[in-house]
C-alpha cells in the first residue's frame, strides 16, 4: 500500500536547500556531545536531532532495552539504518558514539557537513561514564572502557573534519572554538558534500 503522505524530497528537487548544511557532533560517550549540542543549536538558531532519542523514538524503548533486545550486532545495524536515513538541514546532530561503526551512517553525516569529533581522554570517559550500566552503551561483553576507547579513537579521528578537545572544557569555550570555525567553513562552502 502506497503511503499516503509522498516523499517530497524525489517529486520536488527544488525543495532541498543547497547552502546551509548541517554539523554532526561524534565522541565517546561523556564527551558531552548531547550538552554541547543543544547550546550550539540554540547559539545557530538551528534544530537539534540527538540520534540516541531519535533511535529510542523509532523503535520505542530505551536504548538499554534496544540493545538487549537486538543484540549488539543488530543494534549497531539499527544506528547505522536510522543514521543513514537522515535528511535534515539547519541541524545540528548529536550522535551516539557507536554511530562510527556505520560505514553508510559515517558516510550521510558527513554528506549532511562537518563532523566535529568531541574528544576527551580515556580517564575523563570512564571518569564521567563509570560502570554504563544501563546506559545502553553498545559494546562486547567483558570489554572494558578503555578497551572500547582504543578500538574507537583512530574512528572518529578518521571520520572527523574537526577534533575538539574537551577535558576540562566548559560548554561556552567550547562554543569559542568551534562557532568561528564552523562559520569560516559554511561562508566558504567547505563542507564534504559542497567540496
Amino acid at each position: 500500500m502506497p503511503s499516503p503522505f509522498p516523499d517530497l524530497r524525489l517529486s520536488s528537487p527544488d525543495f532541498t536547500p543547497k547552502t546551509v548544511p548541517c554539523v554532526s557532533l561524534i565522541g565517546m560517550a561523556g564527551a558531552g556531545k548531547s550538552t554541547l549540542g543543544r547550546a550550539l543549536a540554540e547559539r545557530l538558531g538551528w534544530a537539534l536531532v540527538d540520534t540516541d532519542r531519535l533511535m529510542e523514538a523509532h523503535w520505542g524503548g530505551s536504548l538499554q532495552a534496544l540493545l538487549d533486545r537486538f543484540g549488539l550486532e543488530n543494534f549497531l545495524r539499527a544506528e547505522e539504518d536510522v543514521v543513514a536515513k537522515l535528511w535534515l538541514w539547519r541541524t545540528v546532530v548529536a550522535t551516539g558514539g557507536s554511530v562510527i561503526y556505520g560505514p553508510s551512517a559515517v558516510r550521510r553525516l558527513r554528506e549532511l557537513g562537518p563532523v566535529v569529533y568531541l574528544r576527551v581522554t580515556v580517564g575523563t570517559v570512564c571518569e564521567r561514564v563509570r560502570d554504563a550500566q544501563g546506559r545502553g552503551l553498545a559494546r562486547r561483553p567483558g570489554q572494558s572502557l578503555e578497551e572500547l576507547y582504543a578500538e574507537r579513537e583512530p574512528l572518529y579521528r578518521e571520520a572527523a573534519d574537526l577534533i575538539l578537545e574537551m577535558d576540562d572544557c566548559s560548554v561556552d569555550m567550547a562554543l569559542e572554538r568551534l562557532c568561528p570555525w564552523l562559520e569560516n567553513r559554511l561562508q566558504a562552502g567547505l563542507h564534504p558534500a559542497g567540496s
